[in-house]
């Protein structure tokens, strides 16, 4: 019989060299990526030769066309549409902002993008004069008297002191939500919310509000920093001062569109899928390139690195490029919707939602022990700036999966350019990194194949 310590030593022996078969593999995975990846030249394409994908437009089509035959170039065993419902809301004409100072002393034209989902204006417009609130809860303090029959201006800014940028966003971005709701029952004729930006710059940065059904609906629109200061400092010397806003903006009936879906088949436990993808819409303003061309880009980059290796995942490999993440979240309800209506079973999910900046670790949504694990893997990622792994989080078109009860995790990058970029018209190729773009997927890749290998329970 086998003294103990002779058991102890062959079982580390036999634990030292599966870790340093998973490091080789991991190495293995950075090099392809690093040498000979695909995402950049891909992203070029969508972003340069599509653009910005809306949901509902034609380019929004055109995106899902040449997602499946990239798939298809990837190397993935299978690659399918997955139809859904999507939002058809656009933006129009060009918006049109305007500070009037009283007394004759001038007007100044502004940065302005209406919010997505807003109504637009008559076509006259609209004019009045402006009452400015430090968020949502300000409203209360101003009360109706003020607010009747003016425009509100939301000008609580982003908070400079979080560290990680994406605390400060979701403080800020309630007013863009939530604002213009807010404000009708005071008796307000429309809002101007204070781009969520730490860059002081003329651009305006749109994204997705809200309208309860209860209420009467009035337009709203993003204004660049820069412009909301000069606003704001104006306010305090000319507090009669008008703003006249222009929008054409409108929705249209629901447009069929598509969830693409490219797997790799498992050659072990094919039924237990791991999901991998980001968001294949984007707004219209800029091309789409951080939010969320990056992280198609870098899902579809797994299946080529994969295939190009000739690595057979022990379980299957799905990339998904969701549709209408930016106004409406309906691919990832459709996706979710159709793999508890199949009986799917999803053993992870990672997404891909925060710029193509380098990547620093992954955030999860899973129990204490799977978060334990996650962590034990940590040392495999060091050598390649992956350290972050005990944050919370998961992306939002893998919510409804986190909602089955599916282990979600999302790709942290450096946070700090992101909202530099987000959804403006300064969103393009240029804006991203070749190397940091292909890092992150390098990263998913790695993470997946641990998965692949070990599972998460």
């Amino acid at each position: 019989m086998k003294s103990t310590l002779t058991l102890a030593l062959i079982s580390l022996s036999i634990a030292t060299g599966i870790a340093q078969t998973d490091s080789a593999m991991i190495k293995k995975i950075y090099n392809e990526a690093l040498s000979n990846g695909k995402s950049y030249s891909n992203l070029d394409y969508l972003t340069n030769k599509i653009g910005g994908r809306l949901s509902g437009s034609p380019q929004a089509q055109q995106a899902v066309e040449w997602a499946f035959k990239a798939m298809k170039e990837a190397g993935a065993d299978t690659v399918y549409l997955q139809e859904c419902m999507v939002p058809h809301w656009v933006r129009g004409e060009k918006e049109v902002g305007k500070i009037i100072s009283t007394g004759g002393k001038g007007t100044k034209e502004v940065p302005i993008c209406a919010l997505g989902s807003s109504i637009g204006t008559s076509a006259e417009g609209i004019t009045a004069q402006v009452i400015e609130a430090n968020g949502i809860e300000d409203l209360q303090n101003l009360g109706k008297e003020k607010i009747k029959g003016k425009i509100v201006f939301f000008n609580q800014p982003m908070d400079p002191t979080f560290i990680e940028t994406f605390n400060a966003y979701g403080k800020a971005v309630k007013q863009r939500w939530g604002g213009a709701s807010e404000a009708v029952k005071f008796g307000a004729v429309a809002v101007i919310v204070r781009s969520c930006s730490l860059v002081q710059d003329d651009n305006p940065h749109t994204g997705v509000m809200g309208y309860k059904d209860s209420l009467n609906k009035i337009p709203a629109c993003a204004i660049s920093t820069n412009a909301a200061n000069w606003l704001s400092n104006n306010l305090k010397t000319d507090k009669e001062l008008t703003f006249y806003l222009k929008m054409s903006c409108k929705t249209l009936p629901d447009e069929k569109s598509y969830n693409v879906i490219g797997e790799i088949r498992g050659v072990e436990k094919a039924d237990e899928i791991i999901t991998v993808g980001g968001h294949l819409d984007s707004w219209d303003t800029g091309k789409g390139a951080h939010d969320d061309g990056a992280g198609i880009v870098q899902s579809i980059e797994i299946l080529r690195i994969y295939k190009s290796l000739g690595i057979k995942p022990k379980r299957t490999i799905r990339a998904v490029a969701f549709m209408n993440e930016e106004n409406g979240g309906r691919g990832g309800k459709k996706y979710a919707e159709m793999a508890k209506l199949k009986n799917e079973k999803h053993i992870a999910a990672i997404e891909s939602d925060a710029g193509g900046f380098s990547p620093r670790g992954f955030s999860s949504d899973v129990t204490p022990a799977v978060k334990t694990k996650l962590k034990s893997w940590r040392p495999f990622f060091e050598p390649y700036g992956v350290y972050e792994f005990d944050s919370d989080g998961s992306g939002s078109d893998i919510q409804p999966l986190k909602e089955l009860g599916v282990p979600c995790m999302e790709l942290i990058p450096d946070s700090q350019r992101y909202f530099d970029f987000h959804h403006t018209q300064v969103d393009t190729f240029e804006a991203v990194n070749k190397r940091e773009l292909e890092l992150g997927g390098a990263a998913m890749a790695a993470m997946i194949w641990m998965i692949s290998q070990y599972g998460l329970q």
